[in-house]
């Protein structure tokens, strides 16, 4: 079952200071967090503890636990062949590396280390939030892939759903949010899709995925680019002072470079506020 896929839908915010709950849209929360909007109910801010912040919808379907293996969860990777199986984080280290990790004992206790930490899948708009965040925070250029992840029918998850738990790397370790015989936990995404529920699984609880490459090799409008390559390459890159009374405060620049910024607006204003950077995506 697929849930509905909407990048921009409302979303719904529970305020902490007086249990108010308000159903807003991405424009309301794009405010907020600059401080221009603020509690109907008690005037908390963003700034304060207290202040409202996202919650997970009852309506979503993956809450009821008998339907959470019939929902598509989705993951986005680097990796072609996710999840890896038979995963064995020691076998890339050089000798070196071993040597001076301690030799093959602490090297063991790093790898099971790797392999006690859960995986994460959850919505579709939070696996390509999660790709998007890190071509633009972590530089990360290589291939991705876009999964979407089919659960054993049998999965058994915890009840009911968590605050986000992961690290501030993002590390969840599996068996310290799922006691013994529970297979994955549901938790509120902050982060990617705010207010989406996501999941932290292990690998037995995956019975399949299908793959896509992204981007698609024909994923783009062929006569917009070859436009837009065109008029970047006749475009001067000799910079041009500004004018007028704020001149000596902006810096000169080509007009390549001017044209090239509003293309990448021009792209980044047709997704929704929660998608933010894709301007800075080269």
């Amino acid at each position: 079952m697929e849930r509905l896929i909407d990048f921009s839908r409302d979303r719904l915010m529970l305020c902490g200071g007086c249990d108010r709950r308000l159903v807003v849209d991405l424009d309301w929360i794009d405010r907020w967090e600059q401080g221009g909007e603020k509690c109907p109910g008690c005037g908390l801010t963003c700034e304060h503890e207290d202040a409202p912040r996202v919650t997970v919808d009852p309506d979503d379907p993956a809450l009821d636990d008998d339907r959470v293996a019939t929902v598509s969860w989705y993951h986005t990777s680097t990796q072609p062949d996710w999840p890896t199986r038979d995963f064995d984080p020691a076998a890339v280290l050089a000798p070196e590396t071993r040597r001076m990790m301690g030799g093959d004992e602490p090297v063991a206790a790093w790898a099971a280390r790797q392999r006690a930490k859960a995986l994460h899948i959850g919505t579709y708009e939070a696996a390509v939030h999660n790709m998007l965040r890190r071509i633009r925070d972590q530089a990360d250029r290589n291939q991705f892939y876009l999964y979407r992840v089919h659960l054993n029918p049998s999965v058994v998850v915890r009840e009911g759903w968590l605050i986000d738990p992961s690290d501030f790397v993002g590390d969840v370790v599996l068996d310290q949010v799922c006691p013994p015989g529970v297979d994955g936990a549901r938790y509120l995404n902050y982060h990617e899709d705010p207010g989406g529920l996501s999941l932290a699984l292990g690998r037995e609880a995956i019975a399949g995925v299908q793959q896509v490459t992204v981007p698609l090799p024909d994923a783009w409008d062929a006569d917009w680019v070859r436009e837009a390559v065109a008029a970047l390459e006749t475009a001067s890159d000799a910079p041009v002072s500004a004018t007028g009374k704020l001149a000596r405060f902006i810096r000169p620049a080509s007009p390549r470079a001017v044209l090239g910024r509003e293309l990448a607006a021009a792209l980044a204003g047709r997704l929704p506020v929660n998608l933010p950077g894709l301007d800075q995506v080269p």
